[in-house]
């Protein structure tokens, strides 16, 4: 009898913390609690930066595969252990047995890589990073969080710029986990909040004047065909459109046009645009090349965010409505053009985090892909507070005294001093 109790005991531990794991990780990864998650990240690498760190792994180790034997598997084990991915039970031997493939996709999970179990280029570089480094970028993500601005309630979308990835939260749970393709190093997207008003089906894209500059007017001097073959227009004043044959692309420096992409599945920004008004100009939206989004490296945009499986993210955005996903796919192949606003507008942040610990207790690492992990680089990268609108002065009455008491600021507990920011 008090066999089958424990049993049953046990049986009903594991399924509760099956049940806490599976709701922590539906958990979002820039939320309230993402501060002392990284805050006990930044502990634990303070440790192993004071145990001496990890080991390098050497370039033959990318040669290794299931099975293999020798001094590489043995330190690539030694590496792995001291990141927490490999149990330190499974590190005797030098056979790159079931534990150690196990322990490769865990630690390419934690940086956004394609999760093989083998050592490929993009893994080696990631397992050569000093622990420092790592110390570095969680201590960014905790400065960038002490002064964050964004108001973590209700719905909202999130945009993790270094991790090139996107997720909608409603009530502090992930509705939807997208990958996204965001601003190359050259052309980066900005760290921002804004609100998201609406849905635009079939859109027009209006080609920034710096595009106009940097791309599609050396096009044209190669290949004039090139404005007719990509579907656009050159729209002038009262928008008459210009023959592209009538311009002198060969001197254009400053265009008396702009350039105007017609709506269809070429179109730059796909069939869908989600519209969020903001001092940057971008936004997020559809593409026609998705084959994009099988890299692990995702950083070709102009500086929009571009989103896979944007037509789900937007069917959760119009929640509410008539507008479901049926609803929005038969009214994108009628080809025709049409905005839809939302009920209500739904918060969005861009952020840049390259250290943080998720609710799996995870500790997540990306690559500083802008080079914001600096000081100058923090202030410029954290969401700034938004600026309350000016209240009209009421005279004081013995309703409303002057001396209001204020609500006091949260503070949060500071960072260790023992990391400077590099």
């Amino acid at each position: 009898m008090y066999r089958v109790r424990l049993r049953h005991m046990l049986a009903a531990a594991v399924s509760f913390a099956a049940m806490l794991s599976a709701s922590r990780a539906e958990e979002p990864g820039y939320g309230p609690k993402t501060y002392d998650r990284t805050l006990e990240a930044l502990i634990t690498h303070e440790d192993i930066a004071g145990r001496g760190g990890w080991p390098k792994v050497p370039g033959s180790a990318s040669a290794l595969k299931p099975d293999s034997q020798g001094p590489d598997v043995a330190l690539l084990k030694q590496r792995l252990m001291l990141s927490g991915d490999l149990p330190p039970d499974a590190l005797p031997g030098d056979v790159y047995d079931a534990a150690v493939v196990a322990a490769v996709k865990r630690f390419q999970r934690r940086h956004g890589l394609s999760d093989l179990g083998t050592v490929g280029r993009l893994t080696l570089k990631a397992l050569n990073v000093p622990v420092e480094v790592r110390l570095n970028q969680l201590t960014a993500t905790l400065e960038r969080l002490k002064g964050n601005g964004f108001s973590f309630t209700g719905r909202y979308v999130v945009v993790n710029i270094p991790g090139a990835s996107a997720e909608a939260v409603d009530g502090g749970v992930v509705q939807r986990r997208h990958l996204a393709i965001v601003g190359r190093p050259d052309r980066p997207s900005p760290v921002l909040q804004a609100s998201i008003t609406s849905v635009n089906l079939n859109p027009y894209w209006t080609v920034p004047m710096s595009i106009v500059k940097a791309d599609i007017i050396p096009h044209m001097r190669k290949d004039p065909g090139f404005i007719a073959k990509s579907n656009m227009k050159l729209l002038g004043a009262e928008n008459r459109e210009i023959d592209p044959a009538s311009v002198n692309w060969a001197s254009l420096s400053n265009p008396y046009f702009y350039v105007r992409q017609e709506p269809g599945p070429t179109n730059s920004l796909g069939q869908l645009k989600i519209d969020m008004p903001n001092s940057e100009a971008v936004y997020m939206h559809d593409t026609p090349k998705k084959s994009l989004f099988r890299n692990d490296v995702r950083f070709n945009s102009s500086g929009c965010a571009r989103i896979e499986g944007v037509r789900d993210l937007a069917a959760w955005l119009l929640e509410g409505t008539e507008w479901n996903q049926p609803a929005i796919e038969a009214e994108i192949a009628k080809g025709e053009r049409k905005n839809i606003a939302l009920k209500k507008a739904v918060p969005v942040a861009w952020v840049y985090m390259t250290g943080w610990q998720d609710a799996e207790g995870l500790v997540q690492f990306r690559d500083d892909i802008y080079g914001l992990d600096t000081p100058q680089g923090i202030v410029t990268s954290t969401i700034q507070p938004r600026r309350p609108k000016p209240k009209p002065v009421v005279a004081p009455t013995e309703a409303a005294p002057a001396t209001a008491k204020l609500p006091q600021p949260v503070v949060r507990p500071a960072v260790p001093a023992a990391v400077a920011i590099q």
